[in-house]
Formats: structure tokens, C-alpha cells, sequence
């Protein structure tokens, strides 16, 4: 069944005199997807963010949101999203429910249904007992549930949020994370963060943007995959000659690590643990360790933004020319 895509996103770009800041990026989401747009400080994450709010003029490329083109028709397309900046737009001295209704008229909600939409927003963000309280007498985990609540309050097709749980406690954290992940059942949210675990958790699909250029994008699915073990470290009491160890079935290479213990490396989809465990028993060498070695997430991330980082310079110098 084909999803209905919301955000279309082509060649985008802007530049800042002679610095390119994003870089002709481009992309589809989905309703009912959760995008991680992640990177890097000062990789491009809220520029971009800006531009696909209509917030900031791209310097080239176009941004449909739910096929309305946000160049031509702003308004119309800018009605179908829910910002949530970096720094929430929030009105310290005005209560949750004051500020909720402020925020349901600038939406152009109709005053009969303001109440309605107030009640549904402070219900899915968790503030039904803290609407008569004053924003800035509220935890900041509070104050972004705040933030959302106003993105969300006249149910906009599209959701972005912008470093969302940045300053938070890890239970503030988990809280957030829930409600992004309910939020992109019933919408299309773009989740802008340069925190690993944010994205793990909550999205999927994934971006990598890394200094204004999209260096990855797949499935979150598809980069968990990455960190699949590709070498085992196996450790001897009576170790045979080098050889053997290079004999063995599937290992492609073998690191000596000292103190009779090796380094053996295989294909990905490879599983040979077992078949050394057994020819290990079988000639007798003391088998006393024989562990997978994985990659971290964050290492999977420097490898793919390292392998980009010097191609990356070429091209946004010849831009900026």
C-alpha cells in the first residue's frame, strides 16, 4: 500500500555570501514516518529546518508539504506544519492554558473549537494537570511538552522538531521520545537531532547531514544492520601455528593482539563462532574466549561522515564560486 507523502524536498539549498550552509538536499516523508535528520554541530540540521518551516528563504531548490508548494502558496503550506524550534517560543509569564489558546488563534482556529483543540493537545502531550500553571514556573521537560503542544495544536499534517530533548533529564527524555514516536503514527514528523540514541529510538528512517550535504540516507533498519559484527576475537590456552588460524573456514584475516588472543575478521553475513568453537575442541587449543566484536552506532556515524568528509569539500567550494 502507498503511503501519502508530505514533505517533498528537492535541491535545496542556501548560502551565506560564500558559504553553502546546506547543499542541494533532497527527500521524501511519509505519513505515518518518523524522519531523523541527524549530524553534527553546525552540520546544516537547523538551517534546513528553517527552510522546510518557510522560516528562511532557500537560496535554491523547492519544498512541497502535502503537494502545496512553500514558495508559491506559504500560507497555505506553512497552515499544514508544527514547528518546534531549538529554543521553544514560549511566553514565560502566560499560563499552559493561556499560551495554548494564544497560540489555537494564530492558527486560525475557530473560537468554537478552540476548546476542543486545546483539550486534545494537552491530552497527548501529557499537560491536563498543569494548564493553569505559568510556563515558567514549569520543569523544562514541561516546557518542551509545551513547545510540542503549540506545533500540534491545530493538527498539522507535518510535525518538525528541532533538537527536541536537548537539556533534559533521561526520565524527561524517555517521556518525549514516547511522544514523538505516538505523534508519527498519525503524522509526518521530522525529528532534527545530533543525538544518536534520539534516533535510534525513535525513528524510521535516517539522514545524515554532514557540513550542508546529505551524506546518508536509508532506513533505520538498514543502519542498525552496520553495526553487525564483522570480526570475533578469539583467545587460546595452546595456540597452533599462525597458519591454522588463517585456514579457518571464512575468516578473510588475522590480527595478532598479544597474549594469545587474535583478531579474526569475516564478511558480514557471516557467523563462523561456532565451527571455530568445534575445531578449536577438536585440536585441543584451550579455547577460553571467542567473542563478536560490534560496532558502535557512533562509530558507524564517523565512518560514514569521515568517508564523505573529503569529497564533501570540493563541490561546496565550486557552489560558492
Amino acid at each position: 500500500m502507498t503511503t501519502e507523502t508530505l514533505v517533498k524536498v528537492e535541491h535545496l539549498s542556501r548560502h551565506y555570501g560564500p558559504i553553502v550552509a546546506v547543499n542541494s538536499i533532497a527527500f521524501e516523508v511519509r505519513r505515518g514516518e518518523v524522519l531523523g535528520f541527524l549530524g553534527p554541530n553546525g552540520a546544516g540540521k537547523s538551517t534546513s529546518m528553517q527552510m522546510l518551516t518557510g522560516n528562511l528563504a532557500p537560496s535554491a531548490g523547492r519544498v512541497e508539504i502535502c503537494g502545496i508548494d512553500l514558495l508559491d502558496n506559504p500560507k497555505q503550506a506553512k497552515a499544514q506544519i508544527g514547528y518546534l524550534p531549538e529554543q521553544p517560543p514560549l511566553y514565560r509569564e502566560l499560563s499552559v492554558d493561556e499560551y495554548l489558546r494564544f497560540c489555537a488563534r494564530i492558527n486560525r482556529i475557530s473560537k468554537e473549537k478552540i476548546s476542543a483543540a486545546l483539550a486534545t493537545a494537552k491530552e497527548r502531550c501529557g499537560l491536563k494537570d498543569v494548564g493553569h500553571r505559568l510556563i515558567g514556573n514549569l520543569s523544562k521537560g514541561y516546557q518542551q511538552r509545551v513547545g510540542i503542544a503549540q506545533a500540534i495544536i491545530h493538527m498539522p499534517a507535518v510535525i518538525v522538531l528541532d533538537e527536541p530533548t536537548v537539556g533534559l533529564d533521561p526520565i524527561q527524555i524517555r517521556e518525549i521520545r514516547t511522544l514523538i514516536r505516538d505523534l508519527g503514527k498519525e503524522h509526518a514528523v521530522i525529528l532534527s537531532t545530533h543525538i544518536l540514541p534520539e534516533v535510534q529510538m525513535t525513528c524510521d528512517q535516517v539522514q545524515i547531514i554532514h557540513r550542508g550535504r546529505l551524506v546518508y540516507n536509508d532506513s533505520m533498519s538498514n543502519l542498525n544492520a552496520q553495526t553487525r559484527a564483522t570480526s570475533l576475537v578469539l583467545g587460546l590456552q595452546n595456540p597452533p601455528a599462525i597458519h591454522e588460524l588463517q585456514n579457518l573456514p571464512l575468516i578473510q584475516r588475522v590480527d595478532d593482539l598479544g597474549n594469545n588472543r587474535w583478531r579474526l575478521t569475516h564478511a558480514v553475513n557471516q557467523q563462523p563462532g561456532a565451527e571455530i568453537a568445534r575445531i578449536a575442541a577438536e585440536r585441543g587449543w584451550g579455547l577460553c574466549e571467542l567473542a563478536p566484536e560490534f560496532k558502535t552506532l557512533e562509530q558507524v556515524f564517523v565512518d560514514i561522515t569521515s568517508a564523505e568528509a573529503t569529497s564533501a569539500t570540493v563541490p561546496v567550494k565550486e557552489q560558492a564560486a
